[in-house]
C-alpha cells in the first residue's frame, strides 16, 4: 500500500512539475516525440507503399475478375501458374515445352472463344502511334478502351473533364499532357490516319504516373487507320499491340481455375482475382511439377539493412530522450531538494524524477503517434510523385503503433533512469541552492567507449563481411555507444579552442566544457539523428553509385546521335542526314560540327535488296587473337573469378579483352563494330584528342580503340566473305576492285588502352582504306556533343522537322532507368525531418538550462548583443560538434550494410564469372556539406533570435 501510494504522490507531482514549467515540459515531450514520429511516419508509409495483392490486381485489373490476353505462343495449349507471372507453352501430351516450335500456327487465338459462359468482356488494344504536341511530335502508345466503363474503376481515374463520349474524342493523363505543353481542351493529331483527336479529360492511372498515356473508344483509331492503309500505300499501317479483354463472370465466384484451364486450352493467359487470392493446390497446377523444384527461396526478409534501421531507431530514442531528462531534472533539482527538506530519502527522489519519465514519456508516445500519422497523410502526395505510384489504402496496423509508442513510454522511463540516479545521490544543500560545480569526466568511460568503437566497428565490419544482419546492426549500435562514452572528453577539450576566439564564441566554448553534464546529452541527440541520415544517405548514394557503374551506355556520355533510316525503301541516308544537321543546329543543345560516321560492309547491301538471299551478303569480321579472349570466359574462369578480389575483377573488367565481351552493340550497322570516320569521329564521339590518331587516319591508317584485336605484331586481321547479290551492280561499279577474303597485318594505329570502353566501335576505318580494301561503306550516323541532355521539348520539335522532311533519320541518345529507391526516399525524409528536429530542441534545452547564465550576464552590465551571441554560439556548438560527431557514427553503419552487399556480389561474380562485383561505397559529401554548415548555422541563428534582449529580473538562486 505504502508503495502505490508513494508512487501516486511521485505521480501527481511530476504532473504538476510538468503543467508549471510549460515551455520545458513541451520540450521534453516533443523530444520523446520526435523519434516516435519519424518511426510511426515510416512504418505506415512504408506498409502503405507496398501494395495488397487486392491492391495489385485492381491496378492491373480495375474492378474486373480476370484479365485474358494473348500468351503469344501462336494459340497453341499453354500452362500458366495460377498467379500467371510465369507461362509456358504445353505440348500434345501435356508436358511443358518452352518456346514456339517450328511450323506451328502463329493466329493469334480468339480471345472471345476462351470466355466462360455468360461473361462479359471489355476490349483493350494499344498501338504506337506518333501524335502532334504543342512543340513537334511525340511517339507514345495509344490504346482503344472505354475508360468510362465500371469494368477499369481503380486502374484508371477521371482528374478532370470528361471521359471520351464520341470517336474524336481522347483522353491523357498528366505525364503525356505536361510533355507535350497540352491540356484538356487541347487538340492532338495522330500522324499516319491524320486524324484529330480533342482532349477532353485528364486521368490518372495510379501504378504508373510518370509514363505517358492516351485512350480513345474502342474502334476509333485502329479501324479507320487500317481503312486508310487500305485504300493509300502510301500510309503505313498501323502495328496493333496485344489485345486483351477485362472479363466480368456471369456469377458471384468470378473466374474459377477451371475457366483458367479451359482458356489455356485456347493459348489465352488468364489473371484471375479469385484465384490469385485463393490459389489452388500444386497437385491441381499443371506446371507446378515443373516450376516448384527449381525455385529458390529469397533467404531472411529482415536484411542488413532494416536491422540496422530498426536498432538505429531504438538507440536514436534512447539518446534523444535521455538529454531531455537530465535536463529536465536539473531544472527541477530545487523542488527535489525540498522533498529531501521533507523528510523523503534518495528512493522518493528517484521516484519523482522517474514518475516525470511516465508522465512525460506517455505524452511525447502519444503525441508522436499521432503526429506521425499527420505527418504521413501529409507527405504521401511528395512520395508518391517521387515514387512515381499511388499508394494503396493508408496501411495502419494497429500492433505497429501500439509497440512503437509502447517503446516510446518505456524507453522515457528507462532514459529517466539515469538522472533519477544522479538526482537521488545530489546533496541536498546543493539542490536547495543550484550550484553546479565544475566535475572531471570520468577516465574510465572514454577508455570503455574506445574500446566498444573498436570491438563494435571490427563485429560490424565482420558481420558485413559475412553477410549476417544481427552483427551489423548490433556492431554498430555497440560502436554508436562507444562515441557516446567518449562525448565528455570531447567537449571537455573544446575549452581550449576558446583562447583563439572572440569573446562570444569563447565563452560559448568555456561554457560548454564546463557544464559538459548538459552540454554532452544535447550532442548525443544530435549525433544520434545526423548518424541516421548520414547513414541513409550513404546507403543511397552507394547503391546509385552501383547503379550507374552496371548501366551499359550504347553511347559515350555527352553525345547523340542523329541515325538515317537504311531500312526504308529509296532510302538516301546522304540527303536525310544533311537535313538532320539542319534541325539540329535549331532544335537540339548541340556544341560544334558533327562528326559523320559511315558503316561498311562486304558483298551485297542486304538493306538495299530485302529479296536478295542472307547468304549472298558478305560479312565482316574482325579476329581476335586466342591470347586476347577475356580470361573470365576462357576454361577456368570460374576458379579465376574465386581468386580475384572486387577491385582485381574491376580491372579485368575494364581491360581491353574483357572490355567488349559481356556486349557487342551494333550500332552503326555492322556487328564487328568497324566504322569508317575521320578526326572528327575520334574527337567527337571517342573523345580521342589524340593528334598522332588524326594524323594516322588522314595518312589512311585505321586507328585501333580496342586492342585485344591486335596480334603479336601490332597489327590486326580482317575476314570479309564477299559474296554480290544479282542487283548489286551498282555497288560493283562503284567499288570495282576485288575485295579480299582475308586481310591480314593490317597496320593500325593502336590508342590508348581506356578506349576500348568507347561504346559501339572497335575499330575507326579511314574511308581510303576501306576503297582499297574493296568494301562498301555508306553514311548512317552523326554524332554531336551537347551541353545538356535534350528535353523533352527540344526532341519533340526535332522529330517533328524530320518528319516534314520524310522521316528518313532519327534522335537517339542513351536511356538510364530510373532506381526504384521509394524505401530509401522514405527512410531520407523521415529522418531528415528527425535530424532537424532534434537539432531546434536540443538546443532549445540547452539555452533553457544555461538561462541563468544569460541573467548573470546581463546583471554584470553585457549588452544584449552579447548575450544574443552568446546563446547563439552556444547552440551552433552543439549543433556542430554532434553533427560531425553523427557523420562519422552514421558513416559505420552504412559501411557495414555495404559489405554485406559486397558479399552478396562476391558470391554472384564467383558462379557468374562475367557479373560486376563493383560495390562502392560513397559518401554524400553535399549531405554532409549541407548538415555540417546549415544546420549549427540555423541553429546558431535561432537561438540568437530568440533569445530576450531585455533584462528579466529573476530570484536570486543562492
Amino acid at each position: 500500500m505504502n508503495v502505490f501510494t508513494g508512487w501516486r504522490a511521485a505521480l501527481r507531482i511530476a504532473r504538476r512539475d510538468a503543467l508549471r514549467a510549460k515551455g520545458r515540459s513541451a520540450l521534453v515531450v516533443a523530444m520523446i516525440a520526435l523519434p516516435v514520429l519519424g518511426v510511426t511516419a515510416a512504418d505506415i508509409t512504408y506498409r502503405s507503399s507496398v501494395p495488397t495483392r487486392a491492391e495489385k490486381l485492381t491496378s492491373v485489373m480495375g474492378a474486373a475478375d480476370a484479365l485474358f490476353s494473348d500468351a503469344g505462343m501462336g494459340g497453341g495449349p499453354i500452362e500458366q501458374m495460377p498467379e500467371a507471372d510465369s507461362y509456358q507453352q504445353a505440348d500434345a501430351e501435356g508436358k511443358g515445352a518452352s518456346g514456339v516450335q517450328a511450323g506451328q500456327q502463329t493466329t493469334p487465338p480468339d480471345l472471345k472463344a476462351a470466355l466462360p459462359h455468360g461473361a462479359r468482356a471489355l476490349t483493350r488494344q494499344t498501338v504506337l502511334s506518333t501524335v502532334t504536341t504543342k512543340y513537334g511530335i511525340k511517339t507514345t502508345d495509344v490504346t482503344e478502351l472505354d475508360t468510362s466503363d465500371p469494368l477499369v474503376s481503380g486502374m484508371i481515374k477521371l482528374v478532370r473533364g470528361t471521359y471520351p463520349k464520341t470517336d474524336s474524342d481522347i483522353v491523357a493523363n498528366d505525364g503525356f499532357l505536361k510533355s507535350a505543353g497540352l491540356h484538356v481542351g487541347s487538340h492532338t493529331t495522330v500522324r499516319g490516319v491524320d486524324k484529330t483527336f480533342t482532349i477532353t479529360g485528364a486521368v490518372e492511372v495510379p501504378a504508373s504516373l510518370k509514363d505517358s498515356f492516351l485512350y480513345v473508344r474502342p474502334g476509333a483509331l485502329i479501324k479507320p487507320w487500317q481503312r486508310a492503309a487500305a485504300a493509300d500505300h502510301t500510309v503505313t499501317p498501323p502495328s496493333p499491340g496485344g489485345r486483351s479483354l477485362f472479363v466480368k463472370a456471369a456469377g458471384a465466384s468470378g473466374v474459377s481455375w477451371q475457366d483458367v484451364l479451359a482458356a489455356n486450352k485456347h493459348g489465352v493467359l488468364v489473371e484471375s482475382r479469385s484465384v490469385v487470392l485463393d490459389p489452388p493446390p500444386d497437385s491441381e497446377v499443371p506446371m507446378a511439377s515443373h516450376i516448384r523444384g527449381t525455385e529458390t527461396g529469397h533467404g531472411l526478409e529482415l536484411t542488413a539493412a532494416l536491422a540496422t534501421v530498426v536498432a538505429m531507431a531504438m538507440l536514436e530514442i534512447v539518446l534523444l530522450a535521455g538529454p531531455a531528462f537530465a535536463v529536465g531534472a536539473r531544472r527541477s533539482r530545487r523542488q527535489l531538494g525540498l522533498v529531501g527538506t521533507c523528510g523523503g530519502d534518495r528512493r522518493h527522489i528517484r521516484a519523482v524524477v522517474l514518475a516525470g519519465g511516465a508522465v512525460l514519456g506517455g505524452a511525447g508516445a502519444i503525441a508522436g503517434t499521432a503526429a506521425g500519422l499527420a505527418l504521413t497523410v501529409a507527405l504521401r502526395p511528395v512520395i508518391e510523385g517521387w515514387s512515381g505510384k499511388r499508394f494503396g489504402s493508408l496501411a495502419i496496423h494497429p500492433v505497429d503503433l501500439v509497440g512503437i509508442a509502447a517503446i516510446g513510454l518505456v524507453t522515457g522511463v528507462l532514459a529517466a533512469l539515469v538522472p533519477a540516479v544522479v538526482a537521488g545521490r545530489q546533496p541536498v544543500i546543493e539542490s536547495l541552492t543550484g550550484r553546479r560545480g565544475v566535475r572531471r569526466s570520468s577516465r574510465v568511460m572514454p577508455v570503455l567507449g574506445t574500446v566498444a568503437i573498436v570491438l563494435g566497428g571490427s563485429v560490424a565490419v565482420v558481420g558485413g563481411l559475412k553477410g549476417r544482419a544481427v552483427p551489423v546492426a548490433g556492431g554498430s549500435v555497440v560502436a554508436e555507444l562507444g562515441v557516446l562514452a567518449c562525448i565528455p572528453v570531447i567537449v571537455g577539450s573544446l575549452g581550449r579552442l576558446g583562447r583563439f576566439l572572440p569573446l562570444a564564441p569563447r565563452l560559448a566554448l568555456r561554457d560548454a566544457a564546463r557544464n559538459r553534464g548538459r552540454t554532452a546529452p544535447a550532442v548525443a541527440a544530435v549525433m544520434a539523428a545526423v548518424a541516421g541520415t548520414v547513414a541513409v544517405a550513404t546507403y543511397t548514394a552507394s547503391t546509385q553509385a552501383e547503379q550507374a557503374y552496371n548501366v551499359h551506355l550504347s553511347l559515350p556520355a555527352g553525345v547523340v546521335a542523329i541515325n538515317a533510316d537504311t531500312y526504308a525503301a529509296n532510302a538516301d541516308p546522304a540527303r536525310a542526314l544533311e537535313l538532320a544537321r539542319g534541325l539540329a543546329r535549331r532544335d537540339l543543345p548541340v556544341q560544334g560540327a558533327p562528326a559523320t560516321i559511315s558503316r561498311v560492309w562486304a558483298g551485297s547491301d542486304c538493306n538495299r535488296f530485302p529479296d536478295a538471299d542472307a547468304d549472298a551478303c558478305g560479312s565482316f569480321t574482325m579476329a581476335k587473337p586466342k591470347a586476347s579472349i577475356c580470361p573470365l570466359q576462357a576454361p577456368g574462369g570460374k576458379d579465376l573469378a574465386a581468386r580475384l578480389s572486387p577491385a582485381g575483377h574491376k580491372q579485368l573488367m575494364n581491360s581491353p579483352r574483357c572490355k567488349d565481351a559481356e556486349y557487342a552493340d551494333d550500332n552503326f550497322g555492322n556487328e564487328s563494330q568497324i566504322v569508317v570516320g575521320d578526326s572528327a569521329t575520334l574527337r567527337v564521339y571517342a573523345g580521342l584528342k589524340d593528334p598522332a590518331a588524326a594524323r594516322a587516319l588522314a595518312a589512311g591508317t585505321p586507328v585501333l580503340l580496342n586492342n585485344a584485336y591486335a596480334g603479336p605484331d601490332g597489327k590486326v586481321t580482317l575476314r570479309a566473305v564477299h559474296r554480290y547479290a544479282a542487283e548489286d551492280k551498282a555497288n560493283r561499279r562503284r567499288h570495282p576492285g576485288k575485295a579480299r577474303t582475308t586481310v591480314s597485318h593490317l597496320t593500325v594505329y593502336r590508342a590508348a588502352d581506356r578506349y576500348a570502353a568507347t561504346p559501339g566501335i572497335r575499330m575507326i576505318m579511314p574511308q581510303a582504306t576501306a576503297d582499297r580494301l574493296g568494301l562498301h561503306t555508306g553514311p548512317v550516323s552523326a554524332v554531336y556533343r551537347v551541353a545538356h541532355p535534350p528535353t523533352d521539348a527540344e526532341k519533340q520539335r526535332f522529330n517533328d522537322g524530320m518528319s516534314q522532311a520524310g522521316n528518313g533519320a532519327y534522335f537517339w541518345q542513351n536511356e538510364r532507368p530510373e532506381p526504384d529507391d521509394t524505401t530509401m526516399l522514405i527512410l531520407a525524409l523521415f529522418s531528415g525531418v528527425v535530424t532537424l528536429g532534434a537539432a531546434a530542441i536540443t538546443t532549445g534545452l540547452a539555452k533553457a538550462d544555461a538561462e541563468a547564465d544569460l541573467t548573470t550576464l546581463s546583471a554584470i552590465g553585457a549588452p544584449p548583443g552579447v548575450r544574443r551571441t552568446l546563446s547563439g554560439f552556444q547552440c551552433a556548438v552543439v549543433a556542430g560538434t554532434g553533427v560531425l560527431l553523427g557523420t562519422a557514427a552514421g558513416a559505420m553503419p552504412a559501411v557495414a550494410v555495404r559489405l554485406t552487399d559486397l558479399k552478396r556480389a562476391l558470391d554472384q561474380m564467383r558462379a557468374h564469372p562475367m557479373d560486376s562485383a563493383y560495390t562502392p561505397i560513397v559518401l554524400p559529401w553535399e549531405t554532409i556539406g549541407i548538415l555540417a554548415v546549415a544546420v549549427p548555422v540555423l541553429a546558431g541563428l535561432l537561438a540568437a533570435g530568440f533569445t530576450r534582449s531585455r533584462l528579466v529580473l529573476a530570484r536570486r538562486a543562492g
